[in-house]
């Protein structure tokens, strides 16, 4: 229903409460203004997931963080709807600066959390937790932008043609939330794969300015006096000249803030489809480092005894069929291949852009031994839990989960009853599992809640420990393979089905430096770490 415009009230300036001087017909200003909210929520949604993408990664535990942002930002938005109330008397020109500043930061956030990730969290004190407060910084802001937003466009709109308050809103929010949906479509399908973090959210942020801009310039200009309208041109141009320069300078200062993070013999760093992998070392003598996300998962000297730990406990009975979760380095995999009798391995991995490096790369493939090119191995791209629910085929005797550590959530199914219950099935009657369950020392509890979770899943566990020197993987993201020199150690769990917990031996004919000395050792202090009546985790109650 068409309704008369509301009077100006006292002191209002007429041509800015009254309706648009359009230079063009009140039905295309409204197709318009319509296809600006558009544009504006797809670029605002892809703000929200690279924030919530780049804290997962750089920060880890994506459901905190996505949590965090997601919540902030919908706090903001509220916020910065009633903020929006003042300018209403200049809906224009309040628009056009709402969308110059949500571009400068919304564009050139991913860069500046990046950059304080690389050179200022490792130097401890207050700005260890540089990322998680610059996080929550930008949350705050870009959700109070957002929030503006559709205020001043609700008053836009309705000044080229005043309708009722239902009408007008549903037509604005049909517009906001089909862009919201195309620009949540475009980040992980279109933006990450093709142009990465930093270059999509600039470009976002071009598209940003570019949108509002046009729309205040072009179609409200004769609402604007001319000093506004030069302000916000030359505003407009100058964070367009910012984007583009950053935009310019991305691939350099990625190189130099990747050095900064993992060390300056950074030779691949690709994003596959699933994750982002980085090769550091492993050639003229240098060793690798492998990063996925950002942990470190195999590094230095470490790596040959973090595998061979993982490995030889679990093969010192019959191994003729053996099964890798995970593993997609090849590392696991190496390990298994030395131990006589070994006639077949399957390797279950998530990532076949890492299972291509672990084949071509060659760093990587001297040190995982050229373990997928023998003729006993069959790789699988596929995820752990969905291969272990498929079809039955003849059962192992042993199968290797070498998956991140428990305290990242994306593995967290990973270490649940329900997943260590397939396991079970896929095992000979006395077949044995063993599981990397993160460090014992300093995570005990996420440790035997693994332990309480596999006994629930009806295993016998045997607990034993190894003491690393400071490289090897971890739960979190590293500041570089080097980046701490205290010992450390990995925590492990050989399972067998029953109640009789696996002894902890080693195979006679076994290669390699652990000895059994040190194996009961270790088994002895992880033993004494225990803590008992802890829960199980499952897939609707994950507990680490």
């Amino acid at each position: 229903m068409i309704e008369p415009h509301a009077p100006a009230p006292p002191g209002a300036p007429p041509d800015r409460t009254g309706p648009a001087r359009l230079p063009v017909r009140p039905g295309t200003g409204r197709f318009l203004v319509l296809v600006c909210v558009f544009v504006c929520a797809a670029c605002g949604l892809v703000y929200e997931l690279e924030l919530v993408a780049f804290a997962s990664y750089l920060i880890g535990d994506s459901v905190t963080q996505a949590s965090v942002v997601l919540s902030v930002m919908v706090f903001a938005m509220g916020v910065g709807s009633l903020g929006a109330k003042r300018l209403r008397w200049h809906a224009a020109a309040g628009f056009g600066a709402v969308e110059s500043a949500l571009a400068l930061i919304g564009g050139c956030s991913a860069m500046a959390l990046y950059a304080v990730f690389a050179w200022t969290a490792g130097w401890g004190g207050m700005w260890a937790d540089g990322p998680r407060c610059l996080l929550v910084a930008f949350s705050l802001a870009i959700g109070l932008l957002i929030g503006a937003e559709v205020p001043l466009l609700m008053e836009l709109i309705q000044r080229i043609r005043r309708q009722d308050a239902g009408g007008a809103v549903a037509d604005l929010f049909a517009a906001d939330y089909v862009g919201a949906l195309v620009g949540g479509l475009a980040f992980p399908f279109l933006l990450l794969p093709l142009l990465g973090q930093l270059t999509g959210a600039l470009l976002t942020g071009t598209v940003n300015v570019v949108a509002g801009g046009a729309l205040v310039l072009g179609l409200f200009r004769r609402d604007l006096t001319r000093r506004a309208r030069w302000t916000l041109l030359l505003t407009g141009l100058v964070v367009l000249g910012v984007l583009a320069t950053a935009a310019a300078l991305a691939d350099d200062f990625e190189r130099a803030a990747r050095h900064a993070v993992y060390g300056g013999d950074v030779r691949v760093a690709v994003q596959t489809g699933v994750q982002e992998v980085v090769l550091a070392g492993g050639t003229h003598g240098r060793p690798l480092d492998l990063f996925l996300d950002g942990h470190l998962r195999a590094g230095g000297r470490d790596a040959h005894r973090y595998h061979e730990a993982l490995v030889a406990p679990a093969l010192a009975g019959p191994h003729a069929r053996v099964l890798i979760l995970g593993g997609g380095d090849g590392l696991a995999t190496r390990e298994v291949l030395r131990h006589r009798g070994v006639r077949r391995v399957d390797v279950v991995a998530l990532d076949p852009g890492l299972v291509r490096l672990a084949r071509r790369d060659p760093g990587l493939t001297a040190a995982n031994g050229h373990a997928f090119a023998d003729r006993r191995v069959h790789v699988v791209a596929a995820d752990a839990l969905a291969r272990l629910r498929g079809p039955r085929g003849p059962r192992y005797d042993v199968v290797i989960a070498d998956l991140p550590d428990p305290g990242i959530t994306a593995s967290t199914k990973l270490y649940s009853q329900e997943f260590y219950g397939l396991v079970h099935r896929a095992l000979t009657a006395d077949g044995r599992l063993v599981v990397h369950a993160g460090p014992v020392t300093t995570r005990p509890r996420a440790f035997w809640t693994v332990a309480a979770t596999l006994r629930t899943a009806g295993f016998a566990v045997s607990p034993f420990r190894v003491l690393g020197h400071g490289s090897g993987p971890t739960a979190g993201p590293d500041r570089a393979a080097a980046a701490s020199r205290a010992p450390q150690d990995w925590g492990f769990l050989l399972a067998a089905p029953g109640r009789t917990p696996p002894p902890l031996r080693l195979g006679a004919d076994r290669p390699g430096t652990l000895t059994q000395a040190e194996l009961t050792t270790d088994g002895e202090a992880a033993r004494r770490t225990r803590i008992a009546g802890l829960p199980a985790s499952t897939l609707v109650h994950p507990r680490y």
